[in-house]
């Protein structure tokens, strides 16, 4: 079986119940992949930011049970993921140079001061993308965040025709 493919479904099992954190990180795993895609990222980048996508919120759960329903912060997800997204990863088989790769990245997605790579950029921007259908955010925030945050067409050009800005 595909690693992804077996990262969804654990990624489905660990969010039993909860149909919202499930639809979320499907979308952004999808989109971030199809944004490689666009990028013209070589089939490695795309697993790897693919299977970011699957867990980039996996650090919700852990946070809300010691935090409360609510309470957990951006910087909390960045926390409590890595260490959950690790477990995940290596259950479904990853090699170890990978697994660390996504967990920084989980470590780091609410952070858009350090991205240093394309597979950081992409998981970004497709959260982003994501989250503004998600939260109804107002067009002209989404443009003051497009100019902020995006740096590839493919996203800016994806954002931008999305949201008819």
């Amino acid at each position: 079986m595909n690693k992804n493919v077996a990262l969804y479904n654990e990624m489905i099992a660990f969010f039993a119940g909860d149909a919202r954190r499930c639809q979320h990180f499907i979308k952004v795993a999808s989109l971030a992949k199809q944004l490689a895609e666009s990028e013209a990222a070589d089939a490695e980048l795309t697993e790897l930011v693919e299977a970011a996508g699957l867990v980039h919120d996996c650090g919700i759960k852990p946070g809300e049970a010691k935090y409360g329903a609510g309470h957990c912060t951006g910087k909390i997800q960045e926390q409590e993921g890595p260490a959950v997204a690790r477990e995940l990863l290596q259950k479904v088989g990853y090699a170890p140079e990978k697994i660390e790769r996504i967990c920084y990245l989980v470590g780091h997605h609410h952070t858009y001061n350090m991205i240093d790579g394309l597979d950081y950029q992409l998981l970004v921007e497709a959260d982003f993308i994501v989250n503004f259908y998600e939260d109804g955010t107002p067009k002209e925030n989404i443009a003051k965040a497009v100019e902020r945050v995006f740096k590839t067409e493919s996203g800016t050009k994806l954002v931008k025709t999305m949201f008819g800005l």
